[in-house]
């Protein structure tokens, strides 16, 4: 953090901190780290960073360009980084074999699914986000799995060479680069929506399991610097064998547009078969043949403080994970099993988030806006 500024509203604190609670949402652990791209870094950082709880309870945090960390279960230490370089050039060596996935979500039955960056997407001379794939194995310190690719986004990356193949990521049996790649792609398989720039610069998101089988992969159209608001973006259902059997239905691309405020993250709950999103203009609900079963509209004063939060995740138990902008707090949601329901139970949870809250600072004292507990672990990477 700066050394220079005291007032902690002002001061740049260059830290990431990961909290592990337990399921009566107790504290049990912490951890923080430098952030920051630095030579090394126990955590590869990158952009679109997100985090996942694997199968045996290792927390995983990805970013892209493919850059994965696996942190022990107590939060105590890093276990081991799979990353790559950025840069490729003629004074840069690049080392595609140690990357893994630029986002992890773990389905019913233990998949893994990821999606992976490629060089040269749309003609950038970098890395983005392009591939869709599910690791049947178990991603651990000492080994990681084969991704077997089941989608792309751009069909065509240009100029890739042979060093740009990645070992782990494979399609039909050989590594995915040059001219291989699931085909047809994403953008081939819907309209031409956005008539000036045909999905030309699309960006691919996270993608998350609504089923063992089927899954949600968004991506999003061009952004232009004076807003991009009413511009084209799927939420699409993506089965295991890499086909869009449909999307997420019912969003009109300027009223209900996730470019406000830019915010694309999904949830799922493959249990019951809901997928979830939240944006600035409201809260959606569908099932899992993409029907829209509630939307909760943000224009409306009951549910207008939704605007103020960030949707994560939704969590075994059923609950939806939102996390509040500015005073960083976690609301757990819970859904109800007949999404019918949903409005009076997100309602009910809001209206008692400033009463939790009020308490919360009783119980844990803030000093000068730092939320602390002195009885949990503290680790440092």
């Amino acid at each position: 953090m700066s050394d220079d500024e005291q007032d902690p509203a002002l001061a740049n604190f260059a830290y990431r901190i990961i909290t592990r609670y337990s399921s009566a949402g107790d504290l049990l652990a912490s951890a923080y780290w430098r952030s920051g791209y630095r030579a090394g870094a126990t955590v590869a950082e990158g952009g679109d960073m997100t985090l996942c709880v694997l199968p045996d309870g290792t927390p995983a945090v990805s970013a892209l360009p493919d850059n994965t960390t696996l942190i022990t279960p107590d939060l105590s230490r890093v276990a081991t980084t799979y990353a790559t370089r950025q840069g490729r050039n003629a004074f840069d060596e690049f080392t595609p074999g140690e990357s893994f996935a630029t986002s992890i979500s773990v389905t019913p039955s233990g998949r893994l699914l990821c999606t992976v960056a490629e060089f040269g997407v749309w003609k950038y001379g970098n890395h983005l986000t392009n591939l869709v794939g599910v690791a049947d194995g178990a991603l651990t310190a000492s080994s990681k799995p084969t991704i077997e690719a089941l989608a792309s986004l751009d069909p065509q990356p240009d100029h890739q060479r042979e060093i740009d193949l990645r070992t782990h990521v494979v399609h039909q049996g050989a590594p995915v680069g040059l001219a291989h790649r699931p085909r047809p792609a994403l953008t081939e398989q819907v309209p031409d929506e956005d008539r000036l720039s045909p999905w030309r610069d699309s960006r691919l998101k996270r993608a998350v399991a609504l089923a063992d089988d089927l899954f949600v992969v968004p991506w999003y159209g061009k952004t232009y610097r004076g807003g991009s608001r009413g511009q084209p973006f799927v939420f699409a259902l993506v089965d295991d064998q890499g086909k869009m059997t449909g999307r997420l239905q019912d969003m009109d691309n300027w009223h209900d547009s996730p470019f406000t405020g830019f915010c694309f993250n999904l949830a799922a709950d493959p249990y019951r078969g809901f997928a979830f999103h939240l944006n600035r203009y409201g809260l959606y609900a569908w099932d899992t043949t993409g029907n829209l079963r509630a939307k909760l509209d943000t224009g409306s004063a009951a549910f207008k403080p939704l605007t103020h939060f960030t949707l994560t995740a939704c969590s075994p138990a059923g609950e939806l994970l939102l996390v509040h902008n500015k005073q960083h707090l976690i609301l757990r949601l819970p859904v109800p099993d007949d999404l019918n329901d949903l409005a009076p139970a997100v309602e009910q949870a809001l209206s008692g988030y400033a009463r939790q809250r009020a308490a919360l600072k009783k119980q844990w004292a803030p000093v000068n806006w730092h939320w602390t507990q002195a009885d949990a672990p503290l680790h440092q990477f």
